[in-house]
């Protein structure tokens, strides 16, 4: 959701579009700098929050694209982890607790260093803000480029490395993982992938998810959003998630093309599948 014209304006855009839950970024994503929100700001946000159907336990938050915590250059590996201590705080001072991140890109330096270097940099992150109620999602991706977490090994990797389980957990994206090669499109392969999450990183680390379906292959490690129905995934791996009891109480976020009008079609459809069905 916008926060264009004021961070409040993003729970009347939720409102008016059916959603249930919502995710904003608080500052430009493309930009280092950010405007400080001020205590003015934060009130309205946290009143017009108290007041309407949303439960701030339900709210998240994805940090800046700018960001690459495992980045070779050291004035950017700087800047990405002075940043997102700012994007944890903004998450505190607005009472959302989930922040959402890709883990990074490790530009040719290999997977290990990457991954190494990502927990050091979430470790002294979160160490320069231990009274913020804010937990870390590391998001899986497609695997594009360098960029690591496309398999569910880094990401368990990383939460075991960080060792701070308290304030870490995933973000499962569901045209990143099938990118990535997970398959979720027949009844026999969605199972198969929620057992392989369950062996590897448990699926009680699983806090978010980002609905989406794809418009590449499976294995392609291509990231590009579909609506959903409309890409490579379909529309049964939608019903079975949406129906599956593990997740009944984990919010969904979407990020599919089109705009205000896909997300008001995208989320009467996914609400339509609220039933029971075999798998």
């Amino acid at each position: 959701m916008s926060i264009a014209g004021g961070i409040e304006n993003a729970i009347s855009n939720a409102l008016k579009i059916g959603c249930e839950t919502f995710q904003i970024f608080t500052k430009n994503q493309n930009q280092w700098r950010e405007k400080k929100f001020t205590v003015e700001e934060i009130n309205r946000f946290k009143d017009s929050i108290d007041v309407s159907p949303f439960s701030t336990s339900q709210l998240a938050v994805h940090n800046s694209y700018l960001i690459n915590l495992c980045a070779t250059d050291i004035e950017i590996l700087k800047k990405s982890r002075d940043a997102f201590v700012t994007e944890i705080q903004r998450c505190h001072d607005l009472n959302i607790p989930h922040l959402v991140l890709h883990p990074g890109s490790h530009t040719g330096r290999g997977e290990k260093w990457g991954i190494e270097k990502i927990a050091e940099s979430i470790y002294w992150s979160l160490s320069q803000s231990p009274t913020a109620k804010v937990r870390v999602l590391l998001e899986t991706t497609a695997g594009q480029g360098t960029n690591l977490g496309y398999r569910i090994e880094h990401l368990s990797q990383l939460i075991r490395m960080i060792n701070r389980p308290e304030r870490t957990g995933v973000c499962v994206d569901t045209c990143h993982i099938f990118a990535a090669g997970y398959d979720l499109s027949t009844g026999t392969s969605y199972h198969q992938t929620m057992e392989e999450f369950q062996k590897i990183i448990g699926l009680e680390n699983v806090y978010l998810f980002h609905l989406n379906d794809s418009k590449k292959d499976l294995g392609s490690r291509i990231d590009r959003h579909e609506t959903i129905g409309e890409g490579k995934i379909g529309i049964h791996a939608f019903r079975l998630l949406i129906n599956d009891e593990r997740f009944k109480n984990i919010p969904a976020i979407l990020e599919v093309p089109g705009g205000e009008k896909a997300f008001k079609q995208n989320i009467e459809q996914l609400k339509s599948f609220r039933n029971p069905i075999n798998g």
